[in-house]
């Protein structure tokens, strides 16, 4: 592995410390290096700034001048609430910067590097591009789709069930695969759930036992709001946030009485008697969201998947079967051929426990 191979793949770890805690802002990592040896280090902080640069810069102090940079997404050329990092790399004397992939926002899109360039700073691009894209999915989907990056987890019997018939369901994976799903969610934006997981299981959605600083956002999909108004969300949604989709048919009552209990409420279209879940995806574009867990239940996956709308999916499986009777983890499809399935990818397989994690991603042409 060539040396800026090395320093570019330890910038991305870095950013991927940012992952679920800098919404809407991209979690970006950032290299220092003088003489081969590393001088700074920083990745994007807690709610989004400061940028990963001026982070490294920092520590690198005078260090920085005639250094090489190596960044995981093209630095900024905007005034924000934060200066452009790019003039940041250039102020401090930086004579070379190694970008992993390109920003498409349009208020930088190119414009960073050429402010680089334009200041005799010499640019590489594109070392690490699918990695950094992949860490970068959530911020890059929100940008060109208007919509976050959606990962669909399941947690399964061998038979693809969820519940047995009477919906008893805990615990289907072990102590290890549960942990597991904590420390997914720690990495997101957001958990979604649909309104049938919320009566049945009255989750709370949180972090628990990771020491985050920030949860995230607990997204319920309910087309009435008809969402029990004495659950773990509603009793604690001035803790931790929760947002709630639902349909312009939903009742004024129950509006105002999740509003009253702190919860932002997020009007979305309906289609063919549900909510349109790509209307649901583009409202939490807008609010700023970038990586979304989707823990359930099996309507609100088929929706998603019936839609094209999934770009991971995570399963955990365990070894043992309930059978026919029990509940699937997937609603109807309505798939007739199998063509007409959605295809994914296999990107890991590992045991957690006693039970398998499988990660597919979603499938290329």
């Amino acid at each position: 592995m060539s040396a800026d191979a090395r320093f570019m793949r330890l910038a991305l770890g870095l950013g991927r410390r940012g992952l679920g805690g800098v919404w809407p802002n991209p979690a970006v990592g950032c290299v220092i290096v003088q003489s081969g040896r590393i001088v700074g280090r920083g990745w994007t902080q807690p709610g989004g700034r400061p940028h990963a640069e001026p982070v490294a810069l920092a520590q690198a102090g005078e260090a920085a001048r005639g250094a090489t940079a190596y960044v995981t997404l093209e630095p900024c050329a905007h005034h924000g609430q934060t200066p452009p990092c790019a003039d940041a790399l250039i102020a401090a004397g930086v004579v070379r910067v190694v970008v992993a992939a390109g920003d498409p926002d349009p208020r930088v899109s190119g414009r960073g590097i050429e402010m680089l360039r334009a200041a005799g700073i010499v640019v590489e691009t594109g070392l690490c591009a699918d990695e950094a894209r992949a860490d970068l999915g959530g911020f890059l989907s929100r940008v060109t789709a208007g919509r976050p990056e959606i990962t669909l987890k399941l947690a399964t019997s061998f038979d693809g069930r969820i519940a047995t018939a009477s919906g008893h369901s805990q615990w289907i994976t072990g102590p290890e695969a549960r942990r597991a799903v904590h420390a997914m969610r720690a990495r997101h934006d957001a958990v979604m759930v649909g309104a049938g997981t919320v009566r049945a299981d009255d989750p709370a959605l949180t972090v628990r036992d990771m020491g985050v600083a920030r949860q995230p956002v607990r997204v319920a999909v309910s087309r009435r709001l008809d969402l029990p108004l004495m659950s773990q969300l509603a009793r604690t949604a001035r803790e931790v946030p929760v947002w709630a989709a639902h349909g312009a048919d939903a009742d004024p009552a129950l509006i105002e009485a999740w509003e009253g209990l702190g919860a932002r409420l997020l009007p979305c279209a309906v289609a063919g008697g549900q909510l349109d879940m790509g209307s649901v995806l583009q409202a939490l574009g807008v609010a700023g969201l970038t990586r979304v867990f989707c823990e359930g239940g099996g309507a609100l996956a088929a929706s998603l998947l019936s839609a094209d709308l999934v770009d991971r999916l995570v399963g955990f499986t365990a070894g043992l079967s309930i059978g026919a009777e029990g509940l699937p983890g997937i609603g109807a499809l309505g798939i007739a051929q199998l063509d007409e399935a959605p295809r994914f990818e296999l990107q890991e397989v590992r045991p957690v426990g006693r039970d398998a994690l499988h990660i597919w991603r979603r499938a290329r042409g």
